[in-house]
């Protein structure tokens, strides 16, 4: 009767032991800190929406996998759409900033300002407002340029990549000059309607802009706060 009243008394000693372990653990995985992947918006126009394409195949998805492969714990979202214009862009974007909060926003919008020939003015101004916006949320800013065919006349072809220019030069951000560049001069790196690059055209897209991404990714990565 002794030793099974000592073996009752060892097993309650042993259970309140490890219920205390049990709370002293939970305790700690409550305070461990946790972090909030950070979120890329990409905000373009077809080039970005991926026109023509199957869903997987846009340079944004490939985007998504070369993070995913590398173990980058970065969120992309894809608000771009198709026949997008800087004024459509600056109208809807504050509504993107709010849902979907990003550390990083790349701008590629402008291209179908220069195919409509619309004031390069107008485009200059819009682009500021969504930079602007865009820091005003919080996120680095990307800005990828472009250029439009030179039988738009000379003068408003200058003008149009100027304007890129200048804007990331006044706002001071990051910026790709033609993202296109690597595939822009040979016709087979297009669909039939010699303006959207094809699937196979997508990965030198990415590698156009992924030299100056990489480097907010990681800024950000570095500076992403503890969240709860």
């Amino acid at each position: 009767m002794y030793e099974s009243r000592r073996n009752r008394r060892r097993d309650s000693i042993l259970r309140a032991r490890l219920i205390a372990l049990f709370v002293a653990l939970a305790a700690l995985t409550v305070s461990l800190p946790v972090y909030a992947a950070p979120t890329v918006l990409v905000f373009g126009d077809s080039l970005s929406a991926g026109y023509g394409l199957a869903r997987d195949a846009g340079w944004v998805a490939l985007l998504e996998r070369r993070l995913a492969e590398r173990d980058t714990p970065v969120r992309v979202v894809n608000a771009s759409v198709s026949g997008e214009t800087t004024a459509g862009g600056r109208a809807r974007l504050e509504g993107e900033l709010a849902r979907t909060e990003p550390d990083i926003v790349i701008l590629e919008l402008g291209g179908n300002d220069g195919l409509r020939a619309l004031p390069v003015a107008d485009m200059q101004t819009n682009l500021a407002a969504m930079i602007a916006a865009s820091r005003a949320a919080g996120a680095r800013v990307l800005l990828l340029g472009m250029r439009i065919p030179a039988n738009y006349g000379k003068r408003y072809s200058e003008q149009f990549h100027r304007a890129f220019e200048q804007t990331a030069d006044k706002q001071d951000v990051a910026y790709v000059p033609f993202f296109l560049a690597p595939i822009a001069n040979d016709r087979a790196n297009f669909q039939d309607d010699g303006i959207h690059p094809n699937a196979e055209a997508q990965p030198a897209m990415l590698d156009a802009v992924w030299p100056t991404l990489k480097p907010l990714i990681d800024q950000t990565l570095s500076q992403t706060p503890a969240a709860g």
